[in-house]
């Protein structure tokens, strides 16, 4: 039972189809009318500052920000805070390091930004491969939190039900991509992010209220009601179990700090803007809403360990996503108004539509890399000539196509995914990001002699590593909670992979521009020196 009334349960089966009939209606409308490459992939940069910030806010927090952040928090107290406040310094660090930088130097796909500096067929190959290895893990993560969203929200257990929620929904979440583009899903974040705010606030306000607005005794309750008493105030809980609990924390959130920023889905929301200045003003929109989120999802989760327990919690979800929820409802105390029913109608469309803007963010960043990166630079697509080139109506239809080719084997896997625990693949997109993604960013904008074997030397061997390590955490097999809780090939002693796997990329890196000689280093070197005033100073943007 989820303790939620009958009303309660219709009123969202109403909001949820009405949202996705008119977010649907909207990408409709809102999508490109012609075939224009810049209108799609970019919406033409026409998004003012707040509306293109508040879209970059709606990437940021996926359903697994809203649902695993708030679990942390009430399963493992100071440890979650902790990772929520490393979520917002993520993108704290995208605006004051890689943002410029990365509108001036690519156009569409973060494979431009990458082949400004080492153009060839490898590297945007390269760069689509591990744009789609980086953000497959986090599409089936939410795709299958659908189908358990709903199905703890209406009270039904049934695998089938299950099933059908989630291929009916990626159905929703590929046509959000393939139709609307980079102005209907950005048009779809503005809404989620709007609604997610605007009614966690109201939420949190009422979670103070049970506590005469004292956030000292919310803390002291939630403590009290942990089964862990002042432990769950202090660092450590969560790793408890592992070998060096203070690395292992550590190397999580650098993890999370390093892997949000540069996931593709985020980086290509920078090419929407029209200038340096408009990617400045958009962040500064983009930071002060992850930053009330923060603060949120933290109440929330104090909030649900306080008023209903950590065990209750725990039983009702293992990883405790359904602990915002689970506040959300019991803000409201024993009986529930008309009015309250209708907010909490209001949280529960908020999370659902959080599920379907994340995942169609994550297909568009996806299928545009495999359209400009892979197909557009392709002869078999482009002709045997090399001077050919894809047409704009071509590639805009191959664009939607590949939407299609990466939705369906997500719904398909994340069938499979649902009945295990789904951490691991939240940890694997982020450990990416942060291993390969990262630094193969940090070099290609501001290190001068990067070569070309650098480049793709960061980018397969950081994947790799991550690959390689990732089946050996306790995330996946020792633990109760663990994807695989009944088997033990636990041999790398720590939640994530960072500790090994950040340190290398950037050592890849390195010594792969070292094994291109000094020569091929000189020679990279004069390349940067042509582009560097439109990388670090916007002087020219090239296509435009």
């Amino acid at each position: 039972m989820t303790g939620f009334s009958t009303s309660a349960q219709t009123m969202s089966l109403v909001a949820f189809t009405a949202v996705a009939t008119v977010t649907l209606l909207l990408c409709v409308m809102t999508g490109p009318d012609r075939d224009d490459l810049d209108e799609f992939y970019t919406g033409y940069g026409s998004l003012s500052p707040m509306r293109n910030g508040l879209a970059i806010a709606g990437d940021y927090i996926s359903a697994a920000s809203v649902l695993g952040t708030g679990g942390v928090i009430a399963l493992a107290g100071y440890d979650g805070v902790v990772l929520a406040l490393s979520t917002a310094l993520s993108l704290v660090l995208l605006m004051f390091l890689l943002a410029e930088p990365l509108r001036n130097a690519g156009r569409f796909t973060m494979g431009d930004a990458l082949a400004r500096r080492t153009p060839g067929r490898a590297v945007r190959n390269t760069a689509c491969a591990v744009t789609i290895v980086a953000l497959l893990p986090l599409m089936l993560v939410q795709l299958a939190g659908a189908g358990d969203l709903l199905a703890f929200i209406l009270g039904f257990s049934g695998d089938s039900l299950k099933t059908g929620c989630i291929i009916g929904l990626g159905a929703l979440m590929i046509s959000y991509a393939a139709i609307g583009g980079m102005k209907g899903t950005a048009l779809i974040q503005i809404l989620k992010i709007v609604m997610l705010l605007g009614s966690g606030t109201v939420v949190a306000v009422l979670v103070l209220q049970r506590f005469d607005w004292n956030p000292g005794s919310l803390l002291t309750a939630a403590a009290g009601n942990s089964g862990v008493g002042d432990a769950f105030l202090h660092s450590g809980l969560q790793f408890a179990g592992g070998a060096s609990p203070r690395l292992d924390m550590i190397t999580s959130e650098l993890t999370v700090v390093l892997g949000g920023a540069c996931l593709p889905h985020i980086t290509m929301r920078m090419y929407t803007a029209d200038s340096a200045r408009q990617v400045r003003r958009s962040l500064s929109w983009a930071i002060p809403c992850v930053a009330l989120f923060v603060l949120i999802v933290s109440v929330i989760g104090f909030g649900a360990t306080a008023l209903i327990g950590r065990d209750a919690i725990a039983a009702a979800d293992p990883q405790g996503n359904t602990a915002y929820l689970l506040g959300s409802r019991a803000a409201f105390g024993g009986s529930v108004s008309t009015a309250e029913t209708l907010l909490f109608t209001t949280v529960t469309t908020a999370i659902f539509l959080t599920l379907l803007a994340s995942v169609a963010g994550m297909i568009l960043a996806c299928a545009n890399s495999l359209a400009h990166d892979l197909f557009a630079h392709s002869r078999f697509f482009r002709g045997r000539r090399r001077g050919d080139a894809l047409s704009p109506r071509r590639e805009m239809l191959l664009a939607r196509l590949s939407a299609l080719a990466v939705g369906v084997p997500a719904v398909l896997l994340s069938t499979l995914a649902q009945h295990h625990s789904l951490q691991p693949l939240v940890t694997l997109s982020f450990c990416i990001g942060a291993s390969a993604i990262a630094p193969a960013l940090v070099y290609s904008l501001f290190w001068r002699r990067y070569t070309r074997t650098g480049l793709l030397a960061t980018l397969i061997g950081g994947t790799l590593t991550v690959l390689v390590l990732m089946p050996g955490t306790n995330l996946v097999s020792g633990s109760p909670i663990a994807a695989f809780p009944n088997a033990d090939f636990n041999w790398f002693p720590f939640t994530t992979t960072g500790i090994v796997s950040i340190p290398l990329g950037f050592a890849y890196g390195w010594l792969g521009t070292m094994a291109s000689g000094r020569r091929a280093a000189e020679e990279q070197r004069r390349q940067y020196e042509a582009v560097e005033g439109w990388i670090l100073a916007g002087a020219i943007r090239k296509g435009r």
